[in-house]
């Protein structure tokens, strides 16, 4: 019992050490020892089991910590494997796109030479303005700075603002081909993503000679009219490629710049105008024009045997009333009726068929009317009035009478008249490949009605092109053979080898003897008819006087106040006896109250002018026994 009590007690006691401290007596201090030294022992456990549950969730933090660490570290890990790896190349040319810019440079483009080596049109270096809108600053600011000093408009500064505000673009024209002491202020100014290159630039020497034959090229450098088009394929060469390293104010950083490929020159062309003639032959147009108040006027030389064409040329007044050399090569591009030049082609057709003599003799009256009665009535008349007149073939093509060749035409009807035309190529293509170049009209003879197929004898009811007209004049100066005409003699290519073109198409219109005996009629039309004042001291002329009448708006060839518009023309070659140019003149409206209206006096004259340029330049001499016209 006691021990079950004493046992009770301890258990007791060791529930609460309050109870222990107060039932335990003083003087048995040895004995509570014990029971302390039991209770440090339960202290010591129960603070070791609490330390446990202390470092537990301090573990688990730093595991979880370490965790975290470790995902972001390989996160780290794998992003850079992916820029370096899969995403690099994209970056580092985005990289390389910011600090180069690849340029296009263009080709030298080739020099075009007369017919002797003499420059025409050369390409030049010039500085051109470009911006990269990536490295501009202000965009509106930088385009009004280059505006004032490049003279820009509001219009045009603005466009150029736009531009420089695109930042998906890296390279943009400011000006191309700016003078020299302006680029040079511009460049000085250090502007942000704004710098200047050399490239070619087109220049016309001796003040744009021949300019409405060779053309001209556009702002970029390509061509845009005449043989700078015609030929720009072969001209312009091949660009080349510069990258250039920029800084971040986009200014090429020193040696930055780099030939990536070089532009390869384009190919010369050497003409067939000779610079000199063309020079007097441009002058004495302007002259002529500007004495008759005319509205324009062409003149052309060729070489008989080759079709070359020495010197062509359009002279043209402008609105404000100055007469100047055209910028295009109207001789090539307008037609017009010919008027009596057309002449000698049914008197050859006529001659070659067989059909008549120089010596056969019509019966010809100075008035001609068709349909007479008849809402087509149409009367025909001669140039000079005069009853009924025996004329023999030979008198009619030297006092160019229409009635007269009319009648000598018909003898080989319109059909076979219209084969001949064709054959000295009206209504076709010279063949000369010239841009903007007209084929004339010719229509088929089963289209002519009435009086049409009496006019296409003389001149009326057909257009040609004053290139046209010289070509099929040219035929009977080389004994009947048509030798299509050529502006381009050889080309020279970037190795230097000099390459000759091709001669154009030849044909036989009329035989060798046809063409002789239209050569001695020809030679006394200058000599005895409409043509004396295109005569050359010394040596034989052939040929002939033109005036056609200019179709009105009306559709007739009078204006509502009775006036009409003439088209004089003469066509002529020389030696008579050993041709060596054809020559033509046309003068477009002179003064209709001027007795200088006509072919003979206001063409003739500047033939006459223009045949002593080229017996000078050419070294041209009368053959044996030619004296010209003997008086």
């Amino acid at each position: 019992m006691t021990t079950r009590r004493s046992n009770s007690t301890r258990t007791r006691t060791t529930r609460t050490s309050a109870t222990r401290a107060k039932s335990a007596p003083k003087k048995n201090a040895p004995r509570k020892s014990a029971p302390k030294k039991a209770s440090t022992s339960r202290s010591s456990r129960a603070s070791s089991s609490a330390a446990r549950w202390s470092l537990g969730p301090s573990r688990g933090r730093a595991r979880f910590a370490f965790g975290v660490g470790m995902l972001l570290f390989a996160a780290a890990i794998g992003r850079l494997v992916w820029v370096q790896v899969w995403d690099g190349s994209a970056l580092r040319a985005e990289g390389v796109q910011q600090r180069e810019s690849y340029l296009k440079v263009a080709a030298p483009r080739g020099t075009i030479f007369d017919r002797d080596g003499n420059e025409m049109a050369i390409t030049v270096p010039a500085t051109s303005i470009y911006a990269n809108p990536k490295a501009v600053v202000d965009a509106q600011a930088t385009a009004h700075l280059l505006g004032q000093m490049l003279g820009f408009d509001v219009e045009r500064e603005a466009e150029l603002a736009s531009k420089l505000n695109d930042r998906s673009q890296s390279f943009v024209y400011v000006q191309r081909f700016v003078d020299d002491s302006v680029a040079e202020a511009i460049l000085a100014l250090n502007l942000a993503g704004v710098n200047g290159v050399t490239e070619p630039k087109r220049v016309q020497v001796a003040g744009g000679l021949a300019r409405n034959v060779i053309g001209r090229t556009d702002p970029f450098g390509d061509g845009a009219a005449g043989l700078e088009l015609q030929y720009d394929k072969v001209l312009r060469g091949v660009e080349g490629t510069v990258v250039r390293e920029v800084n971040n104010a986009g200014r090429t950083l020193p040696g930055g710049s780099k030939v990536i490929e070089s532009a390869r020159p384009g190919t010369d062309l050497v003409l067939t105008i000779d610079r000199s003639m063309q020079y007097q032959v441009e002058q004495a147009l302007l002259q002529r024009v500007g004495e008759l108040s005319a509205k324009g006027g062409h003149a052309i030389v060729m070489d008989v045997a080759t079709g070359e064409v020495l010197s062509i040329a359009s002279a043209e007044r402008t609105a404000a009333g100055l007469v100047q050399i055209s910028s295009g090569n109207l001789a090539a591009v307008e037609a017009h009726e010919p008027g009596s030049v057309a002449k000698i082609f049914s008197v050859a057709a006529t001659l070659d068929k067989g059909v008549a003599t120089p010596s056969s003799v019509y019966q010809v009256p100075g008035v001609f009317v068709f349909d007479e009665g008849t809402k087509f009535e149409y009367r025909i008349k001669d140039a000079y009035p005069h009853d009924l007149e025996p004329m023999t073939l030979h008198d009619i093509l030297v006092k160019s009478s229409n009635i007269g060749t009319m009648m000598a035409a018909t003898e080989i009807g319109v059909t076979g008249l219209h084969d001949y035309l064709q054959a000295f190529g009206f209504g076709r293509s010279t063949g000369l490949g010239y841009p903007g170049e007209s084929s004339g009209s010719l229509r088929d003879a089963d289209e002519l009605q009435g009086s049409e197929k009496a006019t296409i004898t003389y001149g009326y009811g057909f257009a040609s092109t004053s290139l046209q007209l010289v070509s099929a004049v040219n035929a009977v100066a080389n004994d009947g053979v048509f030798v299509a005409p050529r502006l381009v003699r050889a080309t020279i290519d970037d190795n230097g080898v000099y390459w000759e073109s091709p001669l154009g198409e030849t044909r036989r219109v009329i035989s060798e003897q046809t063409a002789r005996t239209m050569t001695g009629i020809l030679t006394d039309v200058v000599c005895l008819g409409t043509a004396t004042r295109a005569q050359v001291s010394g040596i034989s002329v052939a040929g002939k006087t033109g005036t056609g009448y200019k179709t009105q708006d009306n559709g007739t060839y009078v204006t509502e106040d009775g006036t009409r518009a003439y088209f004089a023309t003469f066509v002529g070659y020389l030696p008579a006896n050993n041709p060596r140019v054809t020559i033509l003149v046309s003068i477009d409206e002179p003064n209709p109250s001027s007795r200088d209206r006509f072919g003979g006096t206001a063409a003739a004259p500047v033939f006459a002018a223009l045949a002593k340029v080229a017996i000078q330049e050419l070294s041209i001499e009368p053959g044996d026994g030619d004296r010209g016209c003997v008086k």
